[in-house]
């Protein structure tokens, strides 16, 4: 039986030594084990260094932590786990040499290097791949690149990377590969990423016979206060050290500083700075923005088109003209205290209306279906070409290694069904589904919240519309220096506008809480590998900030005034409150007031968020850290002063492109302008996004990626999706289909006198008749709010397709009702079989990896394959011509 764990140290740590100390510890009383720890070395004076003081080992990542003994509270038990770590850490070949802090001599900062042996280990265990022989093929050229090759910076100062045939790395085969020099051989990135590796999966403590391990635990429970790699330099300064590349300061310079704002993103050196993972993101996001492009110019040539048109409107001159709009009386839109109106009141409103709900924003929509399937198809062959050139065709099936946090939870046994042998998982079968189903109900439990929300907005705009109407109105009217708005400012728009900021207010918040939430259920169903971590995050966060931006939108677009029966009759919420009625100008230009005020308040809170905050703590962190300007401050240091990234990384850069995505795709057709928006957006936060990650934050862990992951299949969703919701706001948001059927149907015999088809008369037409006698008592206006000019008027009009009082069926649908809800269908059935058909048959065409491609990825392998085989037969010779010669030798 096997004892507790016990620990002997063999003196304490001190600076004055190479080795700090010796721990002895055992399990069970016969096995002994002796830990070496970190060397201490003080500080050289050489701020630019990335090496211990010996000037040759690099510094692949850095630890920091706070000296207990110099500290008020003793830890015991951290400063034990962390001498344990350390002690594992050297076991596992890796050097380490601890410096004491030039700030703050409580912090102690210990650097990690990887000697060149355990690092041919681990990139074997990792599959990275490495040069074996310089790529002689002529590289293809893709049409995007012919188009934007002229703004990339010159080669003079970002060279351009030189391109190899590479296979995944064998350390019995390290002759194979092309090492012209060992400490160069593995780039800073890949040194970087096999240091986490390590760090990852060295335990930390031991308890019985499992030991325990995973880095972030550390570092949560404050054993360690920070672990990154090394940026190389400065991002203002290069570097004095000789050898130094100075990447930072090139991306700075040409990429992430303002004046470069028109130059194309430099991505082969963003990847291999940061990384595939950030790589892959902004060549999306550059991708995107440039596809944009299009989109805001057609998007802004039909709203210049709808501009200049909007006085032409006959429709629009109706509402305006005083011997028509002035003649129509309105009925009230609310009970009581809500006065009679005259329809030319809305003439500003049916103007701005003309410059969105126009043929050309039916022209906009379908373009955009198109654009949306061209961008994402078009999005895929450049993905391949950049899985081509970066080695990551293979990534998902031979370098994914399990989380640590997985691997830790391993204590179940079952037979792997494709190699057939015993492996440890964290969870039966019914312990993942109990997992999987807690996870489900929460997010749904969440997502019935936001409904839940939603409707408590939708019960403050039928109660402020009431305030509104009450108060605003007399406001208005009584105050001269408010009269110049009284025409702009109406109940519908006040309330609306006032909704929109409660609505967005709402949003951040619920975001706050649940990000927390969905972290916690994704860390409870424990995924097997970081991919599937965060797929499976991704889905959680975009259902519920789906429902969470979305939801507004899509009850004006397509509840909001649908169902409010007519003056006589209306329908009430929760028995009191009267459902409300769209904007005199249709619910078209509130719908475009939502999104214009959710896309601009959420790019304004995220520029908050991503410049300010980040800065502000720098700044912070640095005036309360400050020393005299005596002091020369280590690289290490220096990097330790800016903010650490998120843990979930890049999760809220796409999160944040893909849901204005959605604004740009989903609700197009009320919002010509949203691409513009999302362009100029775009434009600022490729730089800023790039200035951040360059200059205010430690330099990332390098991860790679083959792809942006589960955002794919969300974007394609999305643009099905938005096929759907841009017919449907055409045909029941928007006035187009009643007035086409007005136009083609009704404007002629024999539901007209006319012969020929206008628009003449549409107004009068679309607005239904209401004899003021038929009110009740509870709905009819008050006399003290009875406008002075209503004078023996017995009927007002209200937008609906009824019949009139003195007909047989009075207040009933008329025929003109029917034709229009057929026309709505018809139109919705056809328009999204035609646009699903083109995308289609677009899909179908343009094949996901070009063919070209196809043929240097075959010609690639089959040209590695023939070198690998020829070098081994080479080194085979090498080894047997010894025994040949000593073979042939007697017989001379």
């Amino acid at each position: 039986m096997l004892h507790a764990i016990s620990f002997e140290l063999k003196g304490m740590c001190s600076p004055s030594g190479h080795l700090r100390y010796l721990e002895k510890f055992s399990i069970g009383p016969l096995a002994h084990q002796w830990i070496l720890c970190s060397e201490w070395a003080e500080f050289n004076g050489n701020p630019d260094s990335l090496f211990f003081n010996d000037g040759k080992r690099r510094i692949d990542f850095v630890l920091v932590y706070e000296d207990e003994s110099k500290s008020a509270s003793e830890k015991k038990g951290s400063q034990r786990r962390r001498e344990f770590f350390e002690g594992s850490l050297m076991n596992m070949g890796v050097e380490l040499e601890a410096t004491q802090s030039v700030m703050d001599e409580k912090l102690v900062y210990v650097k990690v290097h990887m000697p060149f042996e355990v690092l041919c280990t681990y990139a074997e265990v990792l599959h990275i791949k490495l040069p074996i022989q310089p790529n002689d093929l002529a590289p293809q050229s893709s049409a995007y690149n012919c188009f934007t090759h002229h703004f990339y910076p010159s080669e003079d100062v970002i060279a351009k990377e030189a391109d190899f045939f590479t296979a995944p790395f064998q350390k019995d085969q390290l002759k194979c590969f092309w090492v012209k020099d060992r400490e160069q051989f593995f780039t800073p990135a890949m040194r970087s990423r096999m240091a986490y590796y390590i760090l990852s999966r060295a335990p930390y403590d031991v308890k019985g016979n499992v030991k325990k391990f995973g880095f972030n635990k550390l570092l949560d429970g404050g054993v360690y206060k920070a672990a990154y790699p090394l940026h190389d330099c400065r991002f203002n300064v290069k570097s004095k050290e000789p050898d130094c590349p100075n990447e930072r300061f090139l991306l700075y310079n040409e990429w992430a500083h303002p004046k470069s704002f028109y130059k194309m993103q430099p991505l082969d050196l963003i990847r291999k700075y940061f990384g595939e993972k950030i790589g892959i993101y902004f060549a999306w996001l550059g991708f995107y923005t440039v596809m944009l492009t299009l989109a805001a110019a057609v998007g802004l040539g039909c709203f210049i088109y709808g501009y200049t048109t909007r006085e032409t409107s006959t429709w629009s001159k109706e509402v305006c003209d005083p011997r028509i709009g002035g003649e129509i009386v309105m009925c009230p839109q609310c009970d009581e205290i809500c006065p009679y109106w005259r329809l030319n009141t809305t003439c500003e409103s049916s103007k701005r209306l003309c410059i969105f709900d126009n043929y050309g924003t039916l022209v906009f929509a379908i373009f955009m279906s198109v654009w949306v399937t061209l961008f994402l198809e078009f999005w895929k062959r450049y993905q391949a070409e950049l899985e081509h050139d970066w080695d990551t065709v293979e990534f998902l099936q031979q370098e994914e290694q399990p989380r640590p946090e997985y691997e830790a939870k391993c204590i179940y046994e079952r037979v792997n069904p494709v190699t057939q042998e015993t492996e440890k998982v964290p969870y039966t079968a019914c312990g993942k589904c109990m997992r999987v189903s807690c996870g489900i109900g929460t997010v749904l439990f969440w997502v019935l919240l936001i409904i839940a929300s939603v409707v408590g907005v939708i019960v403050y705009r039928l109660a402020m519309f009431i305030t509104f109407s009450s108060k605003l109105r007399s406001e208005l009217y009584n105050r001269k220096e408010l009269e110049p708005f009284k025409e702009y400012v109406t109940p519908q728009m006040a309330t609306s506008i006032t909704a929109s900021i409660i609505s967005f207010i709402i949003i951040m918040i619920l975001n706050s809480v649940y990000e927390k939430v969905a972290i916690w259920i994704t860390d409870f169903e424990l995924p097997r590998t970081k991919t599937e971590y965060e797929n499976s995050l991704t889905l959680k966060m975009f259902l519920f900030q789906f429902v969470n931006y979305y939801s507004s939108c899509f009850y004006i677009a397509f509840f909001k005034g649908k169902v409010v029966g007519y003056p006589g009759q209306p329908v009430y919420w929760l028995g009191s409150l009267r459902n409300e009625e769209c904007d005199p100008g249709g619910c078209l230009t509130e719908l475009t007031t939502q999104l214009s005020i959710i896309m601009t308040g959420k790019a304004i809170w995220n520029n908050i968020q991503e410049v300010l905050l980040p800065w502000v703590k720098n700044l912070m962190f640095r005036h309360c850290t400050q020393v005299g300007s005596e002091k020369v401050i280590p690289r290490w240091e220096q990097d330790y002063r800016l903010q650490p990234i998120g843990k979930l990384g890049l999760f809220y850069e796409y999160l944040e492109m893909v849901i204005q995505f959605g604004f740009v795709t989903l609700f197009v057709a009320s919002f010509p302008l949203a691409p513009l928006l999302a362009l100029f957006n775009n434009l600022c936060e490729i730089r800023v996004d790039a200035w951040k990650i360059t200059t205010q934050f430690r330099r990332v862990v390098p991860e790679k990626a083959q792809d942006i992951g589960a955002w794919q299949p969300i974007l394609q969703g999305v643009a099905i999706l938005a096929v759907a919701t841009n017919a449907a706001i055409i045909a029941f948001t928007s006035d187009m289909i009643p007035r086409l059927v007005y136009y083609w149907a009704f404007s002629v015999s024999p539901y007209s006198d006319g012969s020929d088809h206008t628009m003449t008369g549409y107004i009068n037409s679309s607005l239904s008749v209401f004899n003021i006698a038929d009110f009740k008592e509870t709905i009819r206006p008050s006399e003290e709010i009875t406008p002075y000019w209503f004078n023996n008027i017995t009927t007002c009009r209200y937008r609906d397709f009824r019949h009139p009082p003195s007909h047989p069926n009075q207040y009933d649908f008329s025929i003109y009702h029917w034709h229009v809800i057929a026309a709505k269908l018809a139109f919705m059935i056809v328009v999204e079989h035609i646009v699903y058909f083109t995308k289609f048959m677009l899909s179908y065409m343009i094949p996901d990896v070009p063919e070209a491609l196809k043929e240097q990825i075959k010609r690639e392998r089959y040209l590695t394959q023939v070198i690998l085989h020829e070098t081994n037969i080479k080194h085979f010779k090498e080894l047997m011509k010894p025994i040949a010669d000593n073979l042939v030798r007697p017989l001379f």
